[in-house]
């Protein structure tokens, strides 16, 4: 029997909607000020550490193979068929914008709506339900 911490998995899912909301508010209202840069920043950093959270719960809860990166983090989940295929590509894009956001952020260009934002937007709810199917299928 697996030790899922459903729990921990649920707090972090359940943050998405309102990331989500602020990506799409953002992409929709778009103007180019500091406040919506620095805003975007945080909504794409929150969006990464929610993805790369669940995805190491459920790679410790089912004993799935280590992870050596983020995006292994998302090829070792997406392989166990916590969300569907063709969203692999996009959430691999994501987890790559991490470095540049936590370490290189001082040459982020703050003034462009990053393209993934509005993406994001629609892609990390499906996201949390897809990973909510899958939790329901594997216990």
């Amino acid at each position: 029997m697996y030790y899922v911490n459903r729990e921990q998995i649920a707090v972090r899912l359940n943050s998405i909607t309102e990331v989500a909301s602020a990506l799409q508010s953002l992409a929709a209202n778009w103007q180019g000020t500091l406040l919506e840069g620095l805003a975007q920043e945080r909504a794409l950093h929150l969006a990464i550490e929610t993805v790369t959270d669940v995805g190491s719960f459920l790679i410790d809860g089912f004993i799935l193979r280590d992870a050596s990166s983020y995006e292994d983090i998302i090829e070792i989940t997406g392989e166990a068929g916590a969300f569907p295929a063709d969203m692999q590509a996009t959430l691999t894009e994501l987890v790559k914008l991490r470095k540049p956001l936590v370490q290189d952020y001082y040459v982020w260009k703050r003034t462009e709506l990053h393209p993934l934002t509005e993406v994001l937007s629609t892609l990390m709810p499906a996201f949390k339900e897809a990973v909510e199917g899958y939790l329901e299928r594997e216990l």
